[in-house]
């Protein structure tokens, strides 16, 4: 018989690829089993099991307070991979969800909070957490905050509770509000770099960081004036919560360093003798004192309790029903297509968009935490709440921490806007901004030339000084999308241009400073403004609000089926440490971002960008 060595290969590779094939279908099969019966247990399994009475509530807020997580699932499973500390976050809306439902339900008993591992978090935002913490208080529930140190952000939560307690060790850090900016004038000269700036509004001042060396009379006044109103607003709402005189907290830090003399340096000591917390504890004191409050757990070692994430997963929201729509427009605005955590003017005029033409939703609520950015894709976000509007369905415009210049914009085309006291908002000026490196390029010996059929062609060139041309055409354009600013804005203020302008010019207000110069028309909360909406739509008690959102992929479906959620996997950031140079990881990581962003300003594909932007962030 003759051996056939391809014909042997054959059969041997079939046979190979058929045990590979089984093996596959069996491995798919038994997911498949495992799926199944997670299902039906999850159907069928009597569902989540009741809490017992006398549970106490502990809200531990770890890491960054948002509107909305940035990024998906999929981004931030593929950053664990990879390695490095993980960034987390935590949505606003949750927190008011949990501390709301906390309120109501009988078998919590009282609420915990521990708020060491909070990081940012704006004043609005604080706010708000504040009001929710007062609702509980109200229904009869005791709020104990402990810390091992609070931090002025922290603290203005911990200030609504009942009582306030710290680890002996620690110490409470309120230091007033303001900061320094970097400025870059003599550092750009140095390496040749020229910054023409294009823009109306007297106190725009984006930009001024790159053309001085220091703030304009403008913007010191501007600044001034926010600074000193949020301050004297945090410490009166401090002094009120914990019952202290007016003035109390400027006083102490005034007298700071004979304070720290007199408590031996001891911190804790000295936040006691302040009255700004109610005694010091450890960790298990804590946990005694709750236990003695409220009732042991089973195995008779800490107190009843309930976490954060797991009483979340609890609470299910009704999926159907007519309800208020809210679209979170949080972060900077760009022109098109942009994900969570940010606003693209294409994408989050489709969930508006999505929105009108959902016949259950009644009403939309945009809650906008913005600094702004691209005037076109803000145009784009508040022509689709003005079409929102013409189709009959009320629109309210609710602000967070920051609904300036852009956030202003997209703010205009509502029925009614709500700011919180601390909202910075305003900064109606638009800008644009064009580096160019013709000094460099002299210092390298490097010429520029060529053929062009107009003027016009490769004007702006960043080897090249900048065509006066190009500037004039440049200024009319701004002039005019300021003008329509304006004009908008007075159109929707129910005033007039010229009285807008006098606001206007690129200033910023508080919330209340906005209010009573007309550019807002209640000084209110979230909860307010879901309120307000289904008056509006005239929708009964209980109504639903429902999250208008980018479709979930395939993939983020399949991990959450397995008790993943987006408020556990999102908003990757690795931390950095030290710079090589020595140079603290904060302060590097401030200016590489600011000159990164005057480079992006060349790297568009337009001649240039109208930016309607304030640089502006909470303290």
């Amino acid at each position: 018989m003759s051996f056939k060595p391809l014909s042997t290969l054959r059969r041997g590779f079939g046979m190979f690829w058929s045990a590979v094939d089984s093996t596959r279908r069996g491995v798919l099969n038994v997911l498949f089993l495992i799926i199944v019966v997670i299902l039906l247990i999850a159907i069928f399994g009597g569902g989540v099991k009741p809490m017992a009475t006398k549970t106490a509530l502990v809200l531990e807020v770890k890491g960054d307070l948002v509107e909305q997580h940035s990024g998906n699932v999929r981004d931030a499973l593929m950053a664990n991979v990879g390695g490095g500390d993980v960034r987390k976050s935590v949505q606003l809306r949750d927190v008011l969800t949990v501390l709301d439902s906390a309120a109501k339900d009988p078998q919590i008993s009282s609420v915990l909070l521990l708020l060491d591992q909070m990081d940012g978090a704006g004043l609005a935002m604080l706010n708000e957490v504040g009001l929710a913490v007062e609702r509980v208080k109200a229904a009869g529930k005791p709020v104990i905050a402990w810390g091992g140190n609070f931090d002025q952000r922290q603290y203005r939560i911990a200030s609504h509770a009942t009582q306030v307690y710290m680890h002996p060790m620690g110490s409470v850090h309120i230091e007033g509000f303001g900061r320094y900016r970097n400025y870059y004038r003599d550092a750009l000269d140095k390496v040749g770099v020229t910054v023409n700036l294009i823009k109306v509004g007297t106190y725009k001042s984006f930009a001024e960081p790159y053309i001085g060396n220091g703030p304009s009379p403008a913007a010191a006044e501007a600044d001034a004036f926010l600074y000193n109103a949020l301050w004297a607003g945090y410490t009166a709402d401090v002094e009120k919560n914990r019952k202290l005189p007016a003035g109390w907290i400027a006083q102490k830090i005034d007298a700071l360093p004979a304070l720290m003399e007199e408590a031996g340096g001891d911190t804790g000591k000295l936040a006691v003798t302040t009255k700004l917390v109610d005694g010091l504890k450890t960790r298990d004191e804590v946990r005694a004192m709750m236990i003695t409050r409220g009732a042991p757990d089973d195995d008779g070692k800490s107190f009843r309790q309930v976490g954060f994430d797991e009483y979340l997963a609890r609470l299910r929201p009704p999926m159907f029903g007519d309800g208020v729509g809210v679209i979170v427009a949080a972060g900077e605005i760009s022109d098109g297509n942009a994900p969570a955590g940010s606003i693209g003017g294409l994408s989050t005029a489709n969930l508006i968009r999505k929105a009108r033409e959902d016949k259950q939703i009644k009403a939309i609520v945009l809650r906008v935490d913005s600094p702004g950015g691209s005037a076109f894709g803000s145009e784009l976000i508040r022509r689709e709440l003005e079409l929102t509007r013409a189709a009959g369905k009320p629109v309210v415009v609710s602000m967070g921490s920051v609904a300036a210049s852009g956030g202003y914009w997209i703010s205009m085309a509502s029925d009614e806007v709500f700011a919180d006291r601390a909202t910075i908002t305003g900064s109606i000026g638009v800008f644009a901004i064009l580096p160019t490196a013709e000094k460099v390029v002299d210092k390298l010996g490097i010429h520029t030339a060529g053929t062009t059929t107009t003027w016009l062609a490769d004007a702006y060139n960043p080897m090249r000084p900048l065509d006066p041309r190009f500037t004039q055409v440049i200024q009319s354009s701004i002039n005019h999308i300021y003008s329509e600013f304006t004009t908008k804005a007075a159109a929707a203020r129910k005033t007039t241009q010229p009285k807008i302008d006098e606001v206007g010019q690129g200033r910023v207000w508080t919330g209340v400073q906005a209010k009573e110069r007309g550019l807002v028309d209640t000084i209110g909360s979230y909860t307010d403004a879901l309120k307000s909406a289904a008056k509006r739509a005239k929708l009964a008690e209980g109504y639903r609000v429902a999250y208008i959102e980018r479709d979930v992929s395939a993939f983020e479906r399949f991990v959450t089926m397995f008790g993943a959620s987006a408020a556990q996997a999102v908003n990757i950031e690795v931390k950095l440490g030290l710079m090589p140079t020595g140079v603290p990881a904060s302060a590097m990581t401030e200016v590489t971002r600011e000159l990164g962003w005057l480079s992006e300003m060349t790297n568009g594909r337009k001649p240039f960008a109208a930016v309607t932007h304030c640089m502006c962030t909470a303290p």
